[in-house]
């Protein structure tokens, strides 16, 4: 029986790095800054839940103050309008960590070589009942014109409101995943339809790391 590896985790310090950046000394410290992280990413996945536009949160803490860098798609939709969001959102993140919050905002330039983006794009398509097929091959298509080495698509339920549930692939191009000079990027994605949860997993394949 084959065991599964993520590939980022499988690939940190080679060509990935740690979300969360901070170091502690007490075992209580550590609990409570771990539960504060987790709160924070899932209060701003929340809050973009219904568009795919979140591609990466990054946490960094410092002595007297907690920078929180949020990668996205459209950085207007996370902005809002003249600031009100990034200014929301920072208040919302201060009430969970106590201290003073610094939210940047980064532009992702080619966010169909996002694993995130692109996965959370097939799973809201398979919540308004687009044919799993054609959303996948869509994205097949989308991703290599991207500049991709290749992509791998797993989905995997009651596929299009089947009695039976299944799981199919689509491929395209080399994904090797053992291999740790290629950069891939992972990502599990769920798409809640009225027959149950799809899952929608995306490997990207972005070539060797230099």
């Amino acid at each position: 029986m084959g065991h599964k590896v993520n590939p980022i985790s499988f690939r940190l310090q080679v060509s990935k790095d740690w979300g969360s950046k901070w170091f502690v000394v007490g075992k209580k410290d550590f609990a409570a800054w771990l539960n504060e992280d987790i709160k924070i990413r899932r209060l701003i996945e929340k809050k973009f839940e219904t568009r795919a536009v979140i591609n990466k949160i990054d946490i960094e803490r410092q002595a007297n103050q907690t920078i929180i860098t949020i990668w996205t798609s459209k950085a207007g939709v996370v902005i809002g309008k003249g600031g009100a969001g990034a200014q929301e959102l920072k208040q919302e993140v201060e009430k969970i960590i106590k201290t003073t919050a610094r939210i940047n905002i980064e532009e992702v330039k080619r966010p169909d070589l996002a694993a995130k983006i692109v996965a959370e794009n097939i799973a809201r398509q398979l919540e308004h009942r687009i044919n799993f097929r054609r959303a996948a091959k869509q994205a097949l298509q989308n991703v290599m014109m991207a500049g991709a080495k290749g992509i791998r698509i797993e989905v995997a339920g009651r596929l299009n409101g089947a009695e039976m549930s299944r799981r199919e692939k689509f491929i395209e191009g080399a994904v090797s995943l053992h291999t740790l000079r290629n950069d891939i990027d992972y990502h599990l994605a769920e798409a809640k339809t009225p027959a149950g949860v799809i899952g929608v997993k995306v490997w990207i394949n972005k070539g060797e790391v230099k």
